[in-house]
C-alpha cells in the first residue's frame, strides 16, 4: 500500500492581469464623446446658418405655441424657407425653367370676391383650430372641466364664440346684480390666459332672462344690467392678462336674443358671450367709425342728466 505522505505536492499558480476584462471600455467612452462632439458642432452650424428672423420664430413658438401655430409664416414651420447653408436651392427651379423657356404661364389674378373667399376659408380654419385648442384646455384643466356643461363653444359668422351660461343652482352673478360669483371669476381668469395668445380682438356681450324689473324699462332695467355684467366680465379678463386694446366691443343685449326662445325665463338665457372676432368682423367694426363727424364748437351742448325726463337713477 502506497504511503500518501510520499506523494509530490503540486502548486498551481494563476497569472492575473490587472483590469484585463476592461480592455474595450475606453472605446465605448470615446465613441460617446465623438458622438456628443458631432452633435454639438452640428448644433453650432445650424445656429450659425439660421437667420435672425427664424431664430425669433423658434423662440416665439416655444413661448406662445398657439399664437404662432394660428398665424403661421416663416419661422413657424414654413417649408418654403429652407436653412441657408450655401449652394443653389434645388427646390426652386423657376430661373432654370425661364432660361429654357419652359416656365408655365402664371395664373390670372384672382378677383376681389375670390380673394374674400380665400380669406374666409383661412379664417374658418383658424377658428376651428382655436376651438380644438380651447376644448383641449378645458378638458385638461380641473377647474374648467367641472364647469364644462356651462361652457359652450361654437363658430359663428363673427368668429369663435365662448358662452358662459347660468344653471338653475349655479348662477354667474348675484340676483339682479353685476357682482360675479367667485367661481365665475375663476372661469374668466382661466380663459383669459388662452384667449390672450391669439392676435384677434374680442367682443363681450351680456344677456339676461325675460324677468322684468318692477318699473320695467323706465328705470334701471335688464338693458343696463346686461351691459354692466358684460363690463364686469371685461374687467376680470383684463385683470387676467388680456391687453386692454384687445377688447373692441362690450354690449348689453338684455333678453332680446334668448338662448332658449321657447322658455324666455330659462336660467340658460342669462349668459356672457365672448367672441374671438374674425378678420372680416374686426374690419367691419373698425370701419363703423368712419362716418362719424367730429364735434364742432357750433354744436349745441348736450342736456344735463337732470334735464332729461325719467333719467334712471344710478
Amino acid at each position: 500500500m502506497a504511503d500518501d505522505t510520499q506523494r509530490p505536492i503540486v502548486i498551481k499558480r494563476i497569472k492575473k492581469t490587472a483590469a484585463g476584462h476592461h480592455g474595450g471600455a475606453w472605446k465605448i467612452a470615446y465613441a460617446d464623446f465623438v458622438t456628443a462632439m458631432m452633435a454639438f458642432f452640428l448644433l453650432m452650424w445650424l445656429l450659425g446658418s439660421t437667420t435672425k428672423g427664424e431664430l425669433q420664430g423658434i423662440s416665439d413658438y416655444f413661448r406662445t405655441p398657439l399664437k404662432v401655430a394660428l398665424s403661421g409664416g416663416s419661422g413657424s414651420g414654413d417649408s418654403t424657407s429652407p436653412i441657408s447653408a450655401g449652394g443653389r436651392d434645388l427646390t426652386r427651379s423657376d430661373s432654370l425653367q425661364m432660361k429654357r423657356g419652359t416656365l408655365p404661364e402664371q395664373k390670372k389674378a384672382i378677383s376681389p370676391k375670390e380673394a374674400q373667399e380665400v380669406i374666409a376659408r383661412q379664417e374658418n380654419a383658424k377658428m376651428k383650430a382655436l376651438k380644438m385648442h380651447l376644448d383641449a384646455v378645458i378638458d385638461a384643466s380641473p377647474l374648467l372641466r367641472q364647469y364644462r356643461q356651462q361652457l359652450l363653444i361654437d363658430i359663428t359668422n363673427e368668429g369663435l364664440r365662448v358662452q358662459i351660461i347660468d344653471e338653475q343652482n349655479r348662477p354667474m352673478f348675484d340676483l339682479g346684480s353685476a357682482h360675479l360669483k367667485p367661481y365665475a371669476q375663476d372661469i374668466l381668469l382661466a380663459l383669459s390666459k388662452t384667449l390672450n395668445e391669439v392676435d384677434n380682438s374680442l367682443s363681450l356681450t351680456g344677456h339676461t332672462d325675460a324677468k322684468p324689473y318692477a318699473q320695467g324699462e323706465k328705470a334701471y332695467s335688464n338693458w343696463e344690467l346686461s351691459a354692466d355684467r358684460a363690463n364686469t366680465s371685461r374687467r376680470v379678463l383684463v385683470a387676467g392678462g388680456i391687453a386692454e386694446g384687445k377688447i373692441k366691443r362690450v354690449v348689453g343685449m338684455s333678453s332680446a336674443v334668448p338662448f332658449d326662445p321657447v322658455d324666455p325665463f330659462n336660467p340658460a338665457n342669462r349668459r356672457i358671450s365672448i367672441i374671438v372676432l374674425n378678420r372680416q368682423t374686426e374690419e367691419s367694426l373698425n370701419q363703423t367709425s368712419g362716418g362719424i363727424l367730429p364735434a364742432t364748437t357750433d354744436a349745441a351742448p348736450a342736456p344735463a342728466a337732470a334735464e332729461v325726463p325719467n333719467a334712471p337713477a344710478r
